[in-house]
Protein backbone atom coordinates (compact mmCIF):
# COMPACT_ATOMS: atom_id res chain seq x y z
CA UNK A 1 0.00 0.00 0.00
CA UNK A 2 2.32 2.75 1.38
CA UNK A 3 6.09 3.08 1.35
CA UNK A 4 7.90 4.80 3.98
CA UNK A 5 9.32 7.26 1.53
CA UNK A 6 5.22 8.36 0.80
CA UNK A 7 4.70 8.85 4.85
CA UNK A 8 5.68 12.20 6.63
CA UNK A 9 8.10 12.15 9.61
CA UNK A 10 4.76 13.09 11.75
CA UNK A 11 2.70 10.44 10.51
CA UNK A 12 5.87 7.94 11.26
CA UNK A 13 6.69 9.74 14.51
CA UNK A 14 2.88 9.05 15.82
CA UNK A 15 2.63 5.32 14.83
CA UNK A 16 5.74 4.80 16.42
CA UNK A 17 3.89 6.67 19.44
CA UNK A 18 0.38 5.19 18.89
CA UNK A 19 1.06 1.75 18.24
CA UNK A 20 2.56 0.83 21.95
CA UNK A 21 0.16 2.17 23.58
CA UNK A 22 -2.85 0.54 21.55
CA UNK A 23 -1.35 -2.65 22.58
CA UNK A 24 -1.17 -1.99 25.85
CA UNK A 25 -4.79 -1.07 26.21
CA UNK A 26 -5.69 -4.50 24.14
CA UNK A 27 -3.43 -6.58 26.82
CA UNK A 28 -5.38 -4.48 29.94
CA UNK A 29 -8.85 -5.25 28.04
CA UNK A 30 -7.99 -9.20 27.20
CA UNK A 31 -7.12 -9.16 31.14
CA UNK A 32 -10.10 -7.45 32.57
CA UNK A 33 -12.69 -8.93 30.14
CA UNK A 34 -13.93 -11.80 32.29
CA UNK A 35 -14.71 -9.73 34.55
CA UNK A 36 -15.38 -5.85 33.41
CA UNK A 37 -16.35 -5.12 29.76
CA UNK A 38 -14.03 -5.76 27.45
CA UNK A 39 -12.11 -9.57 26.20
CA UNK A 40 -10.66 -11.38 23.86
CA UNK A 41 -13.09 -9.42 20.75
CA UNK A 42 -12.31 -5.81 21.56
CA UNK A 43 -8.71 -6.67 22.54
CA UNK A 44 -8.04 -8.50 19.22
CA UNK A 45 -9.68 -5.46 16.91
CA UNK A 46 -7.89 -3.35 18.65
CA UNK A 47 -4.06 -5.72 18.32
CA UNK A 48 -5.25 -5.86 14.48
CA UNK A 49 -5.86 -2.19 13.93
CA UNK A 50 -2.25 -1.26 15.41
CA UNK A 51 -0.85 -3.38 12.70
CA UNK A 52 -3.11 -2.13 10.14
CA UNK A 53 -1.84 1.01 11.16
CA UNK A 54 1.81 -0.01 11.07
CA UNK A 55 0.90 -1.39 7.61
CA UNK A 56 -0.58 1.43 6.24
CA UNK A 57 1.83 4.01 7.52
CA UNK A 58 5.45 1.71 6.56
CA UNK A 59 4.10 -0.49 3.45
CA UNK A 60 3.56 -4.06 3.13
CA UNK A 61 7.28 -4.75 2.91
CA UNK A 62 8.11 -3.31 6.26
CA UNK A 63 5.47 -5.92 7.88
CA UNK A 64 6.89 -8.57 5.90
CA UNK A 65 10.21 -8.04 6.78
CA UNK A 66 10.58 -6.66 9.96
CA UNK A 67 7.55 -8.15 11.98
CA UNK A 68 6.93 -10.99 10.48
CA UNK A 69 10.13 -12.12 9.43
CA UNK A 70 10.06 -12.13 5.55
CA UNK A 71 8.16 -13.40 2.32
CA UNK A 72 7.94 -16.31 0.66
CA UNK A 73 9.95 -16.70 -2.36
CA UNK A 74 8.30 -18.37 -5.30
CA UNK A 75 9.72 -21.49 -7.39
CA UNK A 76 10.97 -18.66 -10.33
CA UNK A 77 12.81 -16.58 -7.88
CA UNK A 78 10.20 -13.66 -7.80
CA UNK A 79 8.38 -12.79 -4.18
CA UNK A 80 4.96 -13.54 -3.42
CA UNK A 81 3.49 -10.89 -1.56
CA UNK A 82 1.75 -12.37 1.26
CA UNK A 83 1.77 -15.55 1.22
CA UNK A 84 3.86 -15.92 4.26
CA UNK A 85 1.83 -13.32 6.06
CA UNK A 86 -1.56 -14.85 5.18
CA UNK A 87 -0.08 -18.24 6.43
CA UNK A 88 0.94 -17.16 9.85
CA UNK A 89 -2.35 -15.46 10.15
CA UNK A 90 -4.57 -18.33 9.36
CA UNK A 91 -2.00 -20.18 11.78
CA UNK A 92 -2.91 -17.87 14.79
CA UNK A 93 -6.78 -17.88 13.51
CA UNK A 94 -6.72 -22.11 13.68
CA UNK A 95 -4.46 -21.66 17.47
CA UNK A 96 -6.99 -19.60 18.56
CA UNK A 97 -9.99 -21.46 17.77
CA UNK A 98 -8.47 -24.51 18.66
CA UNK A 99 -7.99 -22.76 22.42
CA UNK A 100 -11.31 -21.21 22.22
CA UNK A 101 -12.82 -24.58 21.84
CA UNK A 102 -10.66 -26.45 23.95
CA UNK A 103 -11.76 -24.09 26.79
CA UNK A 104 -15.49 -24.39 26.50
CA UNK A 105 -14.98 -28.53 25.97
CA UNK A 106 -12.60 -29.00 28.79
CA UNK A 107 -15.59 -28.67 31.88
CA UNK A 108 -17.21 -31.75 29.73
CA UNK A 109 -14.47 -33.90 30.72
CA UNK A 110 -15.11 -33.07 34.52
CA UNK A 111 -18.71 -33.62 33.67
CA UNK A 112 -19.74 -29.68 33.98
CA UNK A 113 -21.95 -28.84 30.88
CA UNK A 114 -19.91 -26.83 27.56
CA UNK A 115 -18.20 -23.40 28.65
CA UNK A 116 -18.56 -23.90 32.62
CA UNK A 117 -16.34 -21.18 34.00
CA UNK A 118 -13.93 -22.19 37.00
CA UNK A 119 -12.38 -19.76 39.52
CA UNK A 120 -9.06 -19.88 41.54
CA UNK A 121 -7.82 -17.29 44.07
CA UNK A 122 -4.22 -17.30 44.63
CA UNK A 123 -3.97 -15.68 48.08
CA UNK A 124 -0.58 -13.93 50.14
CA UNK A 125 1.83 -13.15 47.46
CA UNK A 126 4.60 -11.12 47.45
CA UNK A 127 3.61 -7.31 45.61
CA UNK A 128 0.40 -7.90 44.15
CA UNK A 129 -1.03 -9.83 47.47
CA UNK A 130 -3.81 -11.57 45.42
CA UNK A 131 -4.74 -13.45 41.75
CA UNK A 132 -8.00 -14.38 40.69
CA UNK A 133 -7.53 -17.30 37.82
CA UNK A 134 -10.41 -18.07 35.86
CA UNK A 135 -11.50 -20.35 33.08
CA UNK A 136 -13.30 -17.18 30.80
CA UNK A 137 -9.18 -15.85 30.38
CA UNK A 138 -8.96 -19.33 28.25
CA UNK A 139 -12.04 -18.68 25.91
CA UNK A 140 -11.03 -15.02 25.77
CA UNK A 141 -7.66 -15.38 24.73
CA UNK A 142 -8.62 -17.65 21.71
CA UNK A 143 -11.17 -15.43 21.15
CA UNK A 144 -8.47 -12.66 20.99
CA UNK A 145 -6.25 -15.05 18.63
CA UNK A 146 -9.55 -15.71 16.33
CA UNK A 147 -10.07 -12.31 15.60
CA UNK A 148 -6.71 -11.50 15.33
CA UNK A 149 -5.76 -13.98 13.13
CA UNK A 150 -9.31 -13.57 10.96
CA UNK A 151 -8.88 -10.02 10.72
CA UNK A 152 -5.23 -9.55 9.87
CA UNK A 153 -5.73 -12.46 6.91
CA UNK A 154 -8.09 -10.26 5.48
CA UNK A 155 -5.58 -7.09 5.66
CA UNK A 156 -2.97 -9.26 4.10
CA UNK A 157 -5.11 -10.85 1.13
CA UNK A 158 -6.62 -7.31 0.37
CA UNK A 159 -3.02 -5.56 0.86
CA UNK A 160 -1.99 -7.97 -1.73
CA UNK A 161 -4.52 -7.18 -4.19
Amino acid sequence: MSDEADTTVITRTVTRTVVPLILVTAIAFLLQGHNLPGGGFIAGVMTATAVALIYVVFGQAFLETDIIAGSAVGRDGTREVGTRQVSAFLTVFALGLAIAAGGGLVPILFEAPFLTQAVVFIEHLPIVHDIELTSAFVFDFGVYLVVVGALLTVLAVVGAE
